[in-house]
């Protein structure tokens, strides 16, 4: 989708400045907030895609004003919340106050993480043959869908150039709103800087990103 999440490329926000020794997590509730969202998710109350889809339709302000694990945490509430998974009521008292939904893969013990953690695959058969192979000039569509993509906004509409075919893939654009999983392409597509952010552009710098199909037609 197109928001203020999507900052790739964006001027005005200053320097990136890296903290010295940087813990893992920097308050206890951030490690409860990263279990919290891998353990619902491995317990099949939503996919990947979904989860950033929720944390992208946050509120510009409240996006650009959280730290990171605020907005996974505010994104899982609006998930859940819509699910079905937690009530309003329940949010409220900060405790379930009613029998909680049956989630799609049950329970799993401390024994189950790691294999429950590791067994996501994405990888699909191929409904057709792949439209580009590598050398293949691309350009990147100039869309704007209001919900979930991995197409980044600052290649869209710029030449690149196909390096890699990396098979057929489920489709985040659709997975994340329960449309389907719509297996689709996915290529690496090299862009020179210069394409990018014009003639003032270090000419050494190439910028590879992973593309669906549908995201790139023939130039």
């Amino acid at each position: 989708m197109n928001g203020v999440h999507d900052m790739g490329g964006m001027d005005g926000f200053g320097k990136v400045e890296p903290e010295t020794n940087e813990p893992m997590f920097h308050e206890e509730w951030e490690s409860r907030v990263l279990a919290m969202v891998r353990a619902m998710g491995a317990a099949g109350a939503f996919n990947i895609d979904a989860s950033r889809f929720y944390r992208e339709t946050l509120p510009p302000q409240v996006y650009l004003s959280s730290s990171y694990y605020r907005k996974w945490l505010l994104g899982l509430e609006a998930l859940l919340l819509d699910k079905g998974f937690i009530s309003n009521d329940d949010v409220a008292a900060g405790r379930s106050v009613a029998p909680a939904k049956s989630l799609k893969h049950g329970k799993f013990s401390v024994a189950d993480v790691e294999r429950v953690m590791v067994r996501g695959k994405f990888g699909r058969a191929a409904p057709g043959p792949a439209k580009f192979k590598a050398g293949d000039r691309v350009r990147a569509k100039n869309i704007h869908p209001a919900t979930h993509t991995r197409l980044p906004r600052y290649v869209r509409g710029h030449v690149g150039v196909v390096e890699r075919d990396h098979g057929c893939h489920v489709f985040p654009d659709t997975v994340a709103n329960d449309a389907g999983e719509h297996p689709q392409w996915l290529y690496t597509v090299v862009f020179d800087g210069r394409e990018l952010w014009g003639p003032d552009s270090d000419p050494t710098i190439k910028v590879s990103i992973d593309a669906f199909e549908p995201y790139l037609e023939a130039v």
